[in-house]
């Protein structure tokens, strides 16, 4: 590493929802910067005017908010080296637009879209290059008149990048080592239009990683085929010694590992590829978030940090302080990480083990009051102690527990069919009336006198036990009996042992 100091860009189009591979290469950007004590600036590519969607970079911004992300400069930030939204620094890009047309870089193409289908028809494989651009109508084959007049007239164009040919061109990148390509496969790529006055991706990018110094840039594999164009455009500006570093990460792959990962795989197998909810204005369809789902952000940093990168120790649960620490771009995949949705539960059900009971109570009680149960959290948290060991997502708890709060109104037939015997009415009416003489309804007080009056009377204890619960809770679910019915208080545990008998018979 270099005295340069560390600074990285995660830089969005407002083009929809963010997606959750997009989301990992914002980490992986943060992680960075804040090991090497440098910063992170939030861009936004909006120069691509057709596909802004209202409400896409709020979204981004709540997104990074509730992950705990922070940025250190940016949209929405501030700093010095703004401003950070590409739609505003047209005259910027202009001024670099008119140094590679001066310095022949460039060229003005005046080609029309029906122009270039034509001429696709007629060559196969047609790329805009040095073997076809003097065959087009463009600054290099009009004379300077004609193209003068051509642009005072308002006819639209573009400036292309005039690629020399068979040059072999070099990209050291952090994770894939030396790539070379050869630069007769790269077409003279479109850096500005005249219809909106803005300038292409890999213009802006260029010009604003420059000006912002951008030491290095993270970015998806998916960009790889433009860093070579991205490194003669530094040259052609003869910024070769402020060039960032490259670091291409490993795709996403679907869960089976065919192919990149898209929302239909989400949607298919039942599992949010947004952090969160996302309405889409145009058709008001919902898509599922991670944090709507139920996930905790903690977890889905953990899952995310580890698609594509490894610790170098078999350690899985890695805080975001130690993800800091320990993150290193050299131990990054090569290969595309399967998204192991499974293993991101696995990781919600690890967090939700390590936060207290307490914590989890306050998640819980929305869910309580959409049920119109008002109830003191610390209550909530008793019944979060006993049940959290087996959930994985905070909404479970209703699934799960809700037995605690609302006595059963009906009784699962099947459990019924199973547990309910000829002999069961009459042995929890008895249990009721021993339960009734109890002072000290602990769980510990209730289980010896239980226990000794069923050895007493000779009966099985999981024949007893098991109408027990059902009369209960409704069902053969929940924690230990006593636990439940210590709970519940002996008041609310008699009323439903009685009602069992009165239904079940």
């Amino acid at each position: 590493m270099s005295d340069r100091k560390v600074r990285v860009r995660f830089a969005p189009s407002p083009t929809g929802a963010l997606h959750i591979g997009g989301v990992r290469t914002a980490l992986y950007n943060y992680l960075f910067a804040r090991q090497h004590g440098g910063d992170m600036i939030f861009r936004i590519e909006d120069t691509d005017s057709n596909r802004f969607v209202p409400g896409a970079e709020e979204y981004i911004l709540e997104s990074f908010k509730w992950l705990n992300i922070h940025f250190d400069e940016g949209v929405s930030f501030g700093g010095n080296y703004g401003p950070y939204r590409q739609s505003e620094r047209r005259d910027i890009y202009k001024k670099y637009v008119k140094v590679l047309l001066d310095s022949g870089k460039a060229y003005v193409a005046f080609d029309t879209p029906e122009e270039l289908d034509k001429k696709r028809h007629e060559v196969a494989n047609f790329q805009y290059d040095a073997s076809t651009r003097l065959e087009m109508r463009n600054s290099l084959t009009l004379s300077r008149e004609e193209v003068e007049k051509l642009i005072a007239q308002g006819e639209q164009y573009v400036v292309r990048f005039k690629i020399e040919p068979n040059e072999d061109v070099y990209v050291n990148d952090l994770i894939r080592g030396k790539v070379v390509i050869n630069s007769s496969v790269l077409d003279d790529k479109v850096l500005y239009k005249s219809a909106d006055e803005l300038p292409t991706y890999h213009l802006a990018n260029i010009v604003d990683d420059h000006l912002m110094d951008i030491s290095h840039v993270i970015r998806g594999e998916e960009w790889l085929p433009s860093a070579p164009l991205h490194v003669l455009l530094y040259r052609a500006f003869g910024w070769e010694e402020t060039m960032p570093s490259f670091a291409h990460l490993p795709l996403l792959l679907k869960p089976e590992g065919n192919g990149k990962l898209s929302k239909r795989d989400g949607d298919r197998l039942g599992f949010p590829v947004f952090p969160l909810e996302w309405k889409d204005p145009k058709t008001g369809d919902i898509s599922s978030g991670f944090r709507e789902s139920g996930y905790l952000p903690e977890a889905v940093i953990n899952f995310l940090a580890l698609l594509g990168w490894n610790p170098g120790t078999d350690q899985e649960m890695i805080s975001m302080d130690e993800l800091i620490q320990l993150f290193d771009l050299s131990r990054c995949s090569k290969a595309g990480a399967k998204f192991d949705f499974k293993k991101g539960i696995w990781f919600n059900h690890q967090y939700i083990q390590r936060k207290s009971d307490l914590e989890l109570a306050k998640l819980f009680m929305p869910t309580l009051e959409e049920h119109n149960i008002h109830i003191d959290l610390n209550r909530v948290a008793q019944v979060v102690k006993l049940m959290k060991d087996r959930i994985s997502f905070v909404h479970e708890l209703w699934d799960e527990a809700g037995f605690f709060f609302v006595a059963p109104e009906s009784y699962d037939e099947k459990t019924v069919r199973k547990r309910w015997k000829e002999e069961s009415g009459k042995q929890i009416s008895d249990l009721a009336t021993l339960l009734v003489g109890l002072d000290d309804f602990s769980a510990e007080n209730q289980e010896k006198v239980v226990m000794d009056w069923i050895a007493a009377n000779d009966y099985k204890v999981g024949a007893v036990m098991n109408a027990f619960r059902l009369a209960v809770v409704g069902a053969s679910k929940g924690p230990h009996m006593f636990d439940i019915t210590a709970f519940l208080g002996k008041d609310e545990t008699l009323v439903r042992m009685h009602k069992a008998v009165e239904v079940l018979g």
